[in-house]
């Protein structure tokens, strides 16, 4: 554990209640978010260039540029340029384009990337959960899907990515949805 997990007072409920949720949950945001970004940086990768490999490689040849910028803009907060990436993954010869279809795929050099960056999203995730029971992990998202839905917006996951109602054939993670990870194997954003 770090230093400030284990510094963790008990306060009465009361005074837990009255905690500013925006405040908490922007300070997680900024933390775990910070602590992704900073592990992709060490692979000179962006979060859209880990969704972007996660993707391909869950629905290989089925993206195209244009459905998969569809289906990411809506989590970036960096106004990416997805066409800068998807130049950017194939000059590294980590993903090709097919000609025809548009497809997006990942190379043998694309995965092997892919499951690096996974490796360190993967740290980021244990150290995140670290000391929080799953059950109350699960409960803290409901939660929050309640707090979003009450608010006016999609409290529901992401549809899972072979999902006719999806806006596209495949997901990224915590896990493989848009992107948050790879929920194949249980990473973070």
């Amino acid at each position: 554990m770090t230093a400030h997990a284990e510094e963790l007072k008990d306060y009465p409920q009361d005074e837990l209640a009255a905690q500013p949720i925006g405040a908490w949950t922007g300070q997680a945001y900024r933390r775990v978010v910070g602590a992704i970004r900073a592990q992709l940086a060490v692979e000179n990768l962006t979060q859209p260039h880990w969704w972007t490999l996660n993707h391909a490689a869950g629905a290989p040849g089925t993206w195209t540029r244009a459905t998969l910028t569809a289906r990411l803009t809506p989590y970036d907060d960096q106004h990416t340029d997805f066409d800068a990436v998807y130049d950017d993954l194939t000059a590294r010869g980590w993903l090709t384009e097919d000609d025809t279809t548009g497809g997006l795929t990942l190379t043998d050099e694309g995965e092997a990337a892919r499951l690096r960056a996974r490796e360190r999203n993967l740290r980021v995730h244990h150290q995140t959960h670290e000391g929080v029971f799953r059950a109350d992990f699960i409960t803290t998202i409901n939660v929050l899907r309640r707090m979003v839905a009450n608010l006016g917006g999609d409290g529901n996951l992401p549809e899972p990515p072979n999902s006719s109602t999806a806006t596209g054939p495949a997901d990224d993670a915590a896990e493989h949805t848009a992107p948050l990870a790879d929920r194949r194997d249980g990473t973070d954003r």
